[in-house]
Formats: C-alpha cells, structure tokens, sequence
C-alpha cells in the first residue's frame, strides 16, 4: 500500500514510518518540524526512514491546502495515517486557538482533500484524554466523551466527530484510535518519563503534581505501533478503538521504575495538581483486541528499562 504519514518526524510517526516500511508499504512523511521542540530531534527520528528508496518526507504543514492538494495527486495514497497535531494538555490551556487551528482545521484539511482526491481511508490518532476525569475505569469506547477538561482534550474529540462527519457524508473509512500515555525510545523530550530520566540522572530535583497517587495506562510505543499498523491493514466502517496496555501504574511507581533503572535515588519536589490534569486513566482493550487482535506485549518495568537504555545513548543537550 502507500501510506501517507503525517506527524511522521515526531515519537510516534517516526516508529510508524520505519514499521510500515519493514512491512513492504510506500511511505510519504509530512511533518512541519515546528519548534514544539527541538526540530533537529525530529531529524534524528526520521533519519533511519530517509535512508529506505519506499520513503520521502516532505516539510510542510497540515493548514496549507495548496501543498496537501500537490502531496496527494502525485503520491496517491491508500491510505492517511494522521498523527500531526500540537499536543500537550498544559500547553492547551495557554495557546487553545492554535491547537484549535492545527488540531482541527489541520484535520479537516486532511478530510476534504481525502474527499477530493477519491481517498477512502483514514486512520485519525486520537487520545485517552477524550474522556475527562473519569472515576469509573476502565475506559470503554462507548463511554460519553463531552466533558472534555482541556482543550487539546477538546480538539482530539472533535476530529473523532469530524471524522465521523466524513464517514457519514461521503463513505470515508475512518478509524480513531485512542492512545493511553505512550512511552518509549524517542519520546518527546518534555513528556513526564523523559523528563524526569534527564533530571535525575543530572542528580536534579524532579516535581511531582499531587501525592503520587494519580495514575496512567502506560503503554509501549511498540505496541502501539502493532495496533496503528493492525487499523491501516483493517480499516473499515467508522469505529473507535482504546490503543493502551490495561494496567495501570501510579506516578509514585513510575518514579520507583525510573529511579531503580537509571540507579539513582531521586529528589522529589510536589507541587498541587496541575488544571487539565486527570487523575487516572485506563483502557478496556475488549474492542482492540477483538477486532483488530491488538496485543500488548512491554509491561512498565521491561518498557522502561527499554527507554533508558535508549536514552543513555543519546547526545548530551
């Protein structure tokens, strides 16, 4: 198949684009290179793809119409994988009419011109985050998502309804899938375990928000990868599906992994719970699993152990 990529350069795309590519598909990366973060780590993520004759990367964005127009009548794809968007829950609460205009204007963007271009699948990364602060678990499909508690929360269940829009309208095949706290090499520098592995291995305090108790459904960027790739083989209908591990673990537990992987002995600073914050989550995979025979596999003292010894064999800052 070819595949189109968006968000291709960041965590999560750059380990999609070197699994499709392993598994025999064309692949187009779109990815912008904003400053989000470093873009030179963005290159290194990608670098391996670049290197495959199946793969181009283009820079550019989701908000130009014109360059998305060009992209899909000269690569053609089977099939969008659509990854690009600005994340981050805290950051949300300060910029909300930019992830307002990426995550939904960019995603719109990227259903019309499907529509226009005769592209009848879609794969849209949606996020666990759609279900606000929930106090029953674990997390189902068919839970209510209206009470966002963000706006990167907002936006991720408005592209799932813009997906559906699309699917009703004019037959687009659509999958969202919600991703439960991805960790792993490459993880972008200022997500929780990343961070907190660079602090404590300078021997610098870490801040924890809240007693620690707050949990998260951690799940290893090698899994998710399987489940992606599962729903770009599968993608039918319009349906949602849980992409997570199903066990949680507790801030407090994360801490502990980290600490005994890197050998140190932490420092912790608390501070009060965060707004947007949410204080579990947790995946039913009953959907995932049986329909797309979604099977994770990297439980959290193994997926960490993983990352750190990836992340000690990055180039210092």
């Amino acid at each position: 198949m070819r595949i189109l990529v968006t968000g291709a350069a960041g965590f999560i795309g750059s380990h999609l684009c070197d699994a499709l590519l392993e598994g025999g598909h064309a692949v187009m990366g779109l990815d912008n290179f904003n400053d989000f973060y470093d873009p030179a780590i963005k290159a290194r993520n990608i670098a391996g793809a670049e290197q495959h004759a199946r793969f181009e990367l283009v820079r550019g964005d989701i908000l130009d119409r014109v360059l998305l127009a060009d992209l899909f009548g000269r690569f053609r794809p089977d099939v969008v994988v659509h990854l690009a968007a600005w994340a981050g829950v805290r950051p949300s609460i300060d910029r909300p009419g930019l992830y307002q205009r990426v995550n939904i204007e960019g995603t719109t963007n990227l259903l019309e011109q499907c529509r226009a271009s005769g592209v009848d699948r879609f794969v849209f990364a949606s996020s666990s985050s759609v279900y606000g602060d929930r106090e029953q678990v674990p997390f189902r499909e068919d839970d209510r998502v209206d009470m966002p508690i963000s706006p990167y929360a907002a936006t991720k269940a408005a592209g799932e309804l813009l997906c559906y829009t699309w699917h009703h309208l004019f037959g687009l095949h659509c999958h969202c899938l919600r991703f439960f706290t991805v960790y792993g090499p490459r993880q972008r520098p200022e997500m929780a375990i990343h961070k907190f592995a660079r602090l404590m291995a300078a021997g610098q305090p870490i801040t924890l928000y809240g007693d620690g108790s707050s949990s998260r459904d951690y799940t290893f960027v090698d899994d998710i990868v399987a489940g992606v790739v599962a729903s770009v083989e599968r993608v039918q209908g319009y349906r949602i599906y849980n992409l997570g591990e199903s066990k949680t673990t507790t801030l407090a537990e994360l801490v502990d992994h980290l600490a005994r992987s890197l050998g140190v002995t932490p420092t912790i600073e608390r501070l009060p719970l965060q707004p947007g914050d949410v204080s579990r989550t947790f995946a039913d995979l009953t959907r995932a699993r049986g329909e797309l025979d979604y099977d994770p596999k990297v439980d959290i003292a193994t997926g960490i152990d993983r990352f750190v010894a990836w992340f000690r064999g990055q180039p210092a800052d």
